[in-house]
């Protein structure tokens, strides 16, 4: 009989969150309480806010069901490992559309691991291989929990740093978020010893760790993390217009389009244009142009229908 009451409703959220129905008196003899002290128990759980639903009969069942809003979950070593090692597995690429959330989530679940569940994540990783697509860079998950747990905590961040020529560094900054452009991780921080504003390539950091010092948030100049960096990548790189049509409905294309290429407008209900400022050389654009894998037509720059053009034939070639 589990006589702490704390810890036998931790047990009997455990129980309700298995997906099935659970009689009262299956609930009372798992616990080894009275089925009055059961129904006690689940009105408590309804209070802090889970959804219980109970089912009329003669034993009574009970179940829990979705709520208007998610509720903490208990997870047993098991579950608990499934979701750090998929986690950990994601959090490495940028992952369109949850890359964030993945990251902020990963850093919760690692902070209260114990450690003997830690251990059986990381040699599980280890001796599993993920067939990655696509040309980001790829990222030790510790340092993205490391930088989500400073961010969230608001404490400033110690780390190496390799720039785009080579030349080592150590920076001392300030987090204020994590930016993911589908490719590539980016952290937008305060750094302390240049007094400004910077980005930095998160496959360039090494040995992040947080200080412990508080802070308190300065205002970014333009008011997102996002803007602040699409405005940093293109002040340091040289970019290019590019306009191109294509003979398909604008969410076919958008769906084979990676978003930092840009969103496809509907001409009508059969094609669609795409414009959009690129930084990458027009060789690369041409490819993923193909790859929508429909017909298009690049309008300009000239030297992006030029590699377009030399693409096709190329390909012409190879097929003898």
């Amino acid at each position: 009989m589990t006589t702490d009451t704390p810890a036998r409703l931790l047990q009997l959220l455990s129980l309700l969150q298995t997906p099935r129905e659970w009689p009262g008196g299956e609930l009372a003899e798992r616990l080894g309480v009275s089925r009055r002290t059961v129904r006690r128990d689940i009105d408590r759980l309804r209070e802090l806010g889970y959804p219980v639903e109970a089912s009329k009969g003669a034993d009574g069942g009970y179940r829990l069901v979705a709520g208007k809003a998610m509720p903490p979950l208990v997870l047993d070593d098991e579950e608990a490992v499934a979701i750090a090692v998929g986690l950990r597995a994601g959090a490495g690429h940028a992952v369109e559309g949850v890359e964030e959330a993945s990251v902020r989530a990963l850093a919760k679940l690692e902070q209260v691991l114990p450690s003997r569940l830690r251990h059986r994540v990381t040699t599980l990783q280890a001796a599993t291989t993920a067939l990655a697509s696509g040309d980001g860079a790829s990222i030790a998950p510790e340092t993205l929990t490391v930088m989500a747990s400073a961010i969230a905590g608001r404490e400033r961040l110690r780390f190496a740093y390799r720039s785009g020529d080579g030349t080592p560094s150590r920076r001392l900054a300030e987090p204020y978020r994590l930016v993911s452009t589908g490719r590539r991780w980016y952290l937008v921080a305060y750094d302390l010893e240049r007094e400004d504003w910077r980005t930095f390539r998160v496959d360039r950091v090494t040995e992040p760790f947080a200080t412990g010092a508080r802070f308190a948030p300065r205002e970014l100049p333009t008011g997102s993390a996002a803007e602040y960096l699409r405005q940093s990548v293109y002040r340091r790189q040289e970019t290019y217009e590019f306009e191109a049509t294509f003979a398909a409905p604008a969410d076919f294309v958008a769906a084979r389009i990676p978003r930092w290429v840009g969103a496809p407008e509907p001409l009508d209900e059969h094609s669609c244009r795409l414009r959009g400022v690129a930084s990458d050389s027009v060789e690369w654009l041409a490819v993923r142009l193909a790859l929508v894998d429909c017909e298009f037509t690049v309008h300009r720059p000239a030297d992006l229908v030029a590699s377009v053009r030399d693409l096709g034939a190329r390909l012409s070639r190879a097929a003898g």
